[in-house]
């Protein structure tokens, strides 16, 4: 296997964890901004005790996208982040407000007007943020960002601020929010709450599938290549295939309440779906001009890369797994249940 090929796909996985993870978390964002009914204080304490300790940690697959990105493939990092500036900053203004809301409602006296005011400023973030991110991705895949002898020509506004990425941008916001109601239902214990969550999960499920069509008929004129490799690459057509089953059964299992099956399936399609995006897009890192193996540094760069990564992993994933084991949000319920005891 190819270097370049090996770190892209750490890079995709990277950025699959990432939307698993915290896209989970924007998508609590949504709901608490969005709680409503007689159980609203109840919804949002228990959308902050299952982000609580562990949320932060999420962020670290983002950064090991960026990191990746500007290490192994520094030119697409570099038509990236000079063509996507505006939003990119935009997005990063959001994560860092939502991180710190989040923060400071969890620590300010409970019930009074600033506490709510930092709730509406973490809520408002949540949405904004993925919206962006999704307009980031669109606009990567949309073919309006030209890069000419290593120079992007395209401006700083046209590629990310036209039809196709805004509608991914707004799918990218109901994916994550679909995917933060399935978990709840697993998390709640009150048989109303799993409600409020279960109903919450299949209406934002109806407006994925939605968006995902008008995303598919924006292609047709914002992202004809894109477009093309939905429909005629290889690999494509069984991955359709998987994703339409994951969503079946993700609906199923919250129609019938078998929401481990709910869970597991709603993991599944964000995945494919993720992985369907990757297939159309390949061999392109930024659409048209940026290729996977045109934008790869220099092998050696690329084998130090690697055995980085080796070395990192084994100090990564043990630590996550005694962070998520510690502080995962069954203990910090029982650790909170028990606070109140007290």
């Amino acid at each position: 296997m190819r270097t370049e090929w090996f770190l892209g796909g750490v890079m995709m996985a990277a950025l699959v964890l990432y939307a698993l993870l915290g896209g989970a978390d924007f998508g609590g964002g949504v709901w608490d901004l969005l709680a409503s009914g007689p159980r609203k204080r109840e919804q949002r304490a228990l959308i902050e005790r299952v982000i609580g300790p562990i949320w932060e940690a999420n962020h670290v697959w983002l950064i090991l996208v960026v990191v990746l990105l500007f290490t192994a493939f520094p030119p697409a990092f570099a038509a990236i982040s000079i063509a996507l500036h505006v939003p990119i900053t935009l997005f990063l203004v959001g994560v860092v407000f939502r991180g710190s809301a989040f923060s400071f409602r969890s620590y300010d006296s409970r019930g009074d007007r600033r506490q709510k005011r930092w709730g509406f400023v973490f809520s408002l973030a949540s949405v904004i943020a993925p919206v962006l991110l999704g307009m980031i991705v669109g606009a990567v895949a949309s073919g309006r960002i030209r890069v000419a002898s290593g120079v992007v020509t395209s401006g700083f506004f046209a590629p990310w601020l036209s039809l196709f990425p805004f509608v991914v941008g707004l799918f990218a916001l109901a994916l994550f929010a679909f995917l933060a109601a399935v978990y709840l239902t697993n998390e709640a214990k009150e048989p109303a709450l799993v409600d409020d969550f279960r109903l919450r999960a299949l209406a934002s499920g109806c407006v994925v599938a939605a968006l995902a069509l008008a995303s598919f008929a924006a292609s047709f004129r914002g992202a004809p290549l894109i477009r093309e490799g939905l429909m005629d690459h290889p690999i494509t057509w069984p991955l359709h295939v998987t994703t339409g089953l994951a969503a079946t059964a993700a609906f199923f299992g919250l129609w019938t309440r078998r929401f481990r099956l709910a869970r597991l399936a709603a993991a599944a399609q964000v995945t494919l779906i993720l992985l369907g995006w990757a297939a159309s897009q390949y061999p392109f890192l930024v659409v048209p001009d940026v290729t996977l193996e045109g934008a790869a540094a220099n092998p050696r760069t690329l084998r130090l890369l690697v055995w980085v990564l080796g070395v990192g992993s084994v100090l990564l994933f043990p630590s996550l797994y005694v962070l998520f084991r510690v502080f995962g949000s069954g203990r910090a319920g029982a650790a909170s249940d028990g606070d109140d005891e007290h």
